[in-house]
């Protein structure tokens, strides 16, 4: 039984890679100019030498000292650094209900697979990448770097949160992200470009919290993406059956039973009022806002993603 356990992650985390490199394949296919850009490389540190593999960067001056033979080992030096930060509270497994895939994704699963999509891209343009994930805290931060073997360890880390998962919704719990983002702008010393995943289901006051945060990453130097990550159908167009449903707040268990086609018109300018909110304040904190709708194709992260990209280099 646990040997089936493990090949299935394993066969999942092969899925999520191939998927990735499938999307970006079929994404620049026709693009005139390459994307790869020319880099350098620097020194990072030794390592001991592997009897048949070649000499070329064994230091002799360190065998002369040590008697032992080193390898230099060598990290690019790129021209981009990229952070992926998702939100992982819970109200990004909405609906709970879906079972959800790469075809039906709910919103941590879009999140998953953009991400993956975003870490194929960034290791073919030789960027350095690295991602976190946050609840009211880092849960994970990896270094920022452009090795395969931290690609590797990422794609372990995303597979992870593609487990089937139906979140305690009875318990209250309140996720704020922004004391994590406040965390990531101090530990982040070179400038970045962090992409945030998150669906930014907050009230009014944890949203001033939220770009408050986000106006220190930008006074730290950093670059922000806000990919706004929401089931549009359901939570924007509130398209449910005309039939009672008993709605749950996923962040503090709170319950209500009502009609949604007798509020749907009332809620949906609510809810666009929010959200024009939220993309206003970002572009005056010089946030590149984007509306991601979780029933759609990674175009509207790529494009984005590039777009910003060029404008930085």
């Amino acid at each position: 039984m646990e040997n089936n356990i493990e090949k299935g992650r394993v066969e999942r985390y092969r899925n999520l890679e191939l998927l990735a490199r499938q999307v970006v394949e079929g994404y620049i296919v026709g693009l005139h100019k390459s994307p790869f850009h020319g880099f350098s490389v620097e020194f990072s540190e030794h390592r001991l030498y592997n009897s048949g593999e070649s000499t070329k960067h064994i230091d002799w001056k360190l065998y002369g000292r040590t008697d032992k033979m080193f390898v230099k080992t060598f990290e690019e030096e790129t021209n981009l650094r990229c952070l992926i930060a998702i939100d992982t509270s819970r109200s990004m497994w909405f609906p709970t209900e879906r079972h959800a895939n790469i075809d039906n994704p709910n919103k941590i699963t879009f999140a998953v697979y953009a991400a993956a999509v975003l870490m194929e891209l960034l290791h073919r343009q030789r960027d350095a990448f690295g991602l976190a994930l946050l609840s009211d805290k880092i849960d994970l931060q990896t270094p920022v770097q452009s090795r395969t073997v931290n690609q590797t360890f990422i794609y372990s880390q995303l597979e992870k949160l593609l487990e089937p998962r139906t979140p305690d919704i009875g318990v209250p719990e309140t996720t704020l992200i922004s004391e994590p983002l406040h965390l990531l702008a101090e530990k982040l010393h070179r400038r970045s470009l962090v992409v945030i995943f998150t669906d930014a289901l907050v009230s009014d006051e944890e949203q001033a919290r939220l770009f408050d945060a986000i106006r220190h990453l930008r006074h730290c130097k950093h670059e922000v993406i806000l990919f706004h990550t929401l089931d549009k159908r359901l939570e924007v167009d509130f398209d449910y059956d005309n039939r009672p449903h008993q709605f749950v707040d996923m962040e503090n268990g709170r319950k209500i039973k009502l009609s949604p086609k007798a509020l749907a018109d009332k809620y949906h300018d609510a809810v666009q009022s929010k959200m024009n909110d939220i993309k206003k304040k970002a572009l005056a904190h010089g946030v590149d806002y984007v509306e991601v709708d979780v029933g759609k194709g990674f175009d509207q992260v790529l494009q984005p993603y590039l777009f910003k990209r060029s404008k930085l280099m």
